[in-house]
């Protein structure tokens, strides 16, 4: 993302915020790219014109979270205001509006040091629905909000296959799953799991999208351009359309950037402290040591090989940009899924983007499709999973998710707000950092033994279960 993700990037270089991520599409027009010779590896994955399909490739777009800083990452797509003009068949003024809102929005975020906003997901998508509704009117605002929901889920990149009613689906090709409320990204090389990392995902305020992306290019050593924003020049620091060079510390990225459809990167750049939370704006974000590791196993599954000299040799010349192509692409799946049976277990996760996904029947779907029924089991079993689902129906914050994002409107949070005018940087919204409370419930179920989604493989970046966690000696403070 252009404008909003670079906005993140600055104030955490300026305020030394931990792991502040700037998210934005891989640059067009880059004169200073370099592109490596393809080479063959020994342990190469087949090309694959139809990835396995599966429940998340068929993302209905209109269920996808739709913020204001969302469209205005939007905008900053060349084309996109003439395609949503068509479109929606809207006029010069009423774009003209849509940019302003947006970007006056996205000006009004910060994320520094002091107290969390805690602010939720459907809480960003109630703001933008009122207000979009308020530029275009109420029969045009459904429309509006799934265009721009396709264009977030990645409808572009090309989703193959017919989707796949099963949940926690294995997939029997080669790619990278990502499930945002796992904080989990796994590799498949030909149907079999060969590495997973513990990542950090969107706040809440900017989600991780869903859907089927691709990854062609791997970054080394990406430049960031700063926007035309307000906060740009006040910061004094850096200006509007000067760019940042790769290595410099304004520079949020990391040493590596993997664009997977825009305005979404897989990148490094985190603190080891920013796996298994929010950490981006609509980004999968790693530390530097993962990224490097990544950057050299999506070369390989993509046929172009990145050897560790080569890594080193990028790392030296932390100034030069080099985009290596890779010889195929690369699927990335972006999944939601908070019920997931692991290596015979069943985990339960904080629906952290409020979608209401814990509930009953999306839990009879997924036992079903490891053909056991809920009513089957026995009567401990059950309390300890309607418990579990209670829990983990909460949003970031810790209300109980209802799946009404549009339902009532959102209080204005500031007298700057309540009298129309453009918020404060002082009293903006901050994004939300942390998660208030339990993250994950996992069960021990006897029926679902030998089953379920494999369990994490050299795992990068991981912490303690819960069961050992609970069991590990408390340190002392």
């Amino acid at each position: 993302m252009k404008r909003l993700l670079n906005h993140s990037a600055l104030v955490a270089a300026l305020l030394l915020a931990v792991g502040a991520s700037a998210c934005q599409p891989v640059p067009t027009g880059n004169t200073s790219v370099t592109n490596t010779t393809n080479t063959a590896t020994t342990n190469k994955a087949s090309p694959s014109a139809t990835p396995t399909p599966t429940a998340s490739s068929a993302i209905s777009a209109a269920n996808l979270p739709v913020t204001l800083p969302v469209l205005d990452a939007m905008f900053a797509e060349e084309a996109f205001a003439g395609e949503l003009k068509s479109r929606l068949q809207l006029t010069d003024e009423q774009i003209a509006r849509l940019r302003k809102i947006a970007r006056d929005e996205t000006a009004g975020l910060k994320e520094g040091a002091g107290e969390d906003h805690q602010g939720s997901t459907s809480e960003a998508t109630r703001r933008a629905a009122e207000k979009i509704s308020e530029v275009v009117g109420a029969e045009k605002a459904q429309a509006f909000t799934a265009f721009v929901g396709e264009r977030w889920s990645g409808g572009e990149a090309g989703a193959a296959g017919a989707a796949s009613s099963k949940p926690n689906s294995v997939p029997t090709d080669t790619r990278i799953v990502v499930n945002a409320p796992a904080y989990r990204m796994d590799v498949f090389e030909n149907g079999q799991l060969v590495k997973t990392y513990r990542v950090g995902i969107g706040y809440p305020e900017f989600p991780l999208p869903q859907g089927q992306r691709k990854a062609t290019t791997v970054i080394f050593n990406p430049t960031w351009t700063p926007p035309d924003e307000p906060w740009v020049e006040a910061s004094g620091k850096v200006k509007v359309g000067e760019k940042v060079e790769a290595g410099s510390p304004l520079n949020p990225l990391g040493p590596v950037k993997i664009p997977i459809g825009s305005p979404s990167l897989i990148h490094g750049g985190k603190s080891p402290a920013k796996l298994g939370t929010f950490a981006s704006h609509g980004c999968v974000g790693l530390t530097n040591q993962q990224v490097l590791d990544v950057a050299q196993v999506i070369g390989r599954l993509g046929g172009t090989e990145i050897k560790p000299e080569d890594v080193a040799a990028y790392g030296k010349a932390k100034t030069e940009t080099k985009n290596v192509k890779l010889a195929r692409d690369v699927p990335v799946e972006l999944r939601y899924e908070t019920i997931v049976v692991e290596d015979g277990r069943l985990h339960v996760y904080r629906d952290v983007y409020d979608k209401n996904t814990n509930t009953e029947e999306n839990l009879r779907a997924v036992l079903a499709a490891y053909g056991v029924a809920l009513d089957s089991l026995t009567e401990q079993e059950r309390a300890q999973i309607m418990a579990a689902l209670t829990a983990m129906a909460r949003d970031a914050k810790g209300n109980p998710t209802d799946g009404a994002p549009a339902a009532t409107p959102t209080p204005a949070k500031n007298a700057n707000e309540k009298a129309g005018k453009k918020p404060d940087k002082k009293d903006g919204d901050r994004v939300t950092r942390t998660v208030k409370g339990q993250k994950e419930v996992v069960i021990e179920i006897a029926a679902l033994r030998g089953k379920g989604y494999p369990a994490p493989v050299n795992l990068s970046g991981g912490e303690l279960s819960p069961q050992k966690k609970a069991a590990a000696p408390k340190k002392k403070k």
